[in-house]
């Protein structure tokens, strides 16, 4: 190296010239210098990452995928500083401008730390929800408020450690932050109830995206649980924003857990029905739903008299969580009821009222 910036200094006439406190030959050198550990360090990256990049093909885990990820997303304008700082290395320069350019170099590898960690975490983020939105996407709804949280702790660290490289005192820093912290969550109380709302919800998991809930009067499906809202896509095609603390305050229904449907219903015969008739018809609608797929039969009783009918209660379960399947199961076994109530000349009641009508004669004969 040495005989090379002498050979260059031979062909410098002006090479001892002074340019801001610093000869020309001294300033070429530090480009020189910069350069090379420039290109070195493009280089190093490049071809390390491509090693690695051919070991990883013959393994099945997403460590070095990660490790390839990451030095790949070195940050050019990292390596530049790291380049000029080297440079100044070989500059006579004060010990005030040395300490600084460390500075310098020290507050941009923690940032590039930051970058690394912020980067990995949205890799594990990633492949986990992949690998699970099919089989578990109430765990996808977790790791999504977590990486927030993450995130954060890594920034955080990332500016605390910088400050104290600057010579700020982080200690009071962190006292007097405690102070604000407090009248900031005073004034803020309700975004910060929805922020905890919504890590309450992540690690809970009430509901998940896909989950089609019902909250008061509106219901839909599970789009996206954000920080402060959560988004659900109502029948009629809208999207319902609402409060992740006004949700946590709610009574949510969840149709999406549910395993089984109980379906309760009641048909009415007339008062002209025989008494074998109404014995034989909780035997016979029994045999209607045992004869139904996806159903269990629970009961059937004769429940008590109308105002127009003798009224029977039946009670199944439909075995499947689907709203069409159980509209589809209750119109099987509706016709099928009807079919056999009609085969056996039995009539469905409905409201009627008998009018007698007595002659003046026997009028006068029950006033007199």
């Amino acid at each position: 190296m040495q005989r090379l910036i002498d050979w260059i200094a031979s062909w410098l006439p002006w090479a001892d010239t002074i340019v801001l406190g610093q000869t020309v030959l001294a300033w070429f050198t530090a480009a020189l210098v910069a350069a090379v550990v420039y290109l070195g360090l493009l280089l190093i990256r490049n071809r390390v990452s491509t090693k690695l990049r051919m070991v990883t093909g013959r393994t099945s885990t997403y460590v070095d995928d990660t490790l390839i990820d990451l030095l790949r997303g070195t940050s050019k304008l990292y390596l530049t500083i790291i380049a000029v700082w080297a440079g100044t290395t070989v500059l006579d320069t004060s010990e005030k401008l040395g300490t600084a350019a460390t500075t310098v170099v020290v507050l941009a590898s923690i940032v590039q730390l930051a970058m690394w960690g912020n980067r990995a975490v949205s890799i594990w983020i990633e492949r986990r929800s992949d690998e699970l939105t099919a089989t578990e996407p109430g765990t996808v709804t977790t790791l999504q408020g977590l990486s927030y949280v993450i995130r954060v702790a890594v920034w955080s660290a990332a500016l605390l450690l910088a400050l104290d490289n600057l010579g700020v005192d982080i200690t009071a820093l962190i006292a007097g932050l405690g102070v604000g912290g407090i009248a900031v969550a005073l004034a803020l109380q309700n975004v910060l109830g929805d922020l905890f709302a919504s890590l309450s919800i992540s690690l809970d998991k009430p509901f998940v995206i896909g989950d089609f809930i019902v909250v008061d009067d509106m219901l839909g499906s599970v789009e996206r649980v954000g920080l402060k809202t959560t988004r659900v896509r109502s029948l009629s095609g809208e999207q319902l924003i609402i409060s992740n603390s006004d949700l946590l305050s709610s009574r949510i229904r969840n149709y999406k857990r549910m395993e089984e449907r109980r379906v309760p219903f009641t048909i009415g015969v007339t008062y002209q029905t025989p008494v074998a008739t109404l014995e034989a018809i909780p035997r016979m609608v029994r045999e209607i739903i045992e004869g139904t797929e996806n159903t269990r039969f629970d009961r059937a009783h004769f429940k008590g008299f109308g105002d127009s009918a003798y009224l029977f209660e039946i009670v199944y379960y439909v075995l499947s969580a689907d709203y069409v399947t159980y509209m589809d199961t209750q119109q099987t076994i509706n016709l099928a009821i009807c079919r056999a109530f009609e085969a056996d000349g039995i009539e469905f009641a409905y409201p009627t009222r008998t009018l007698h009508l007595a002659s003046p004669v026997a009028l006068e004969r029950a006033q007199g």
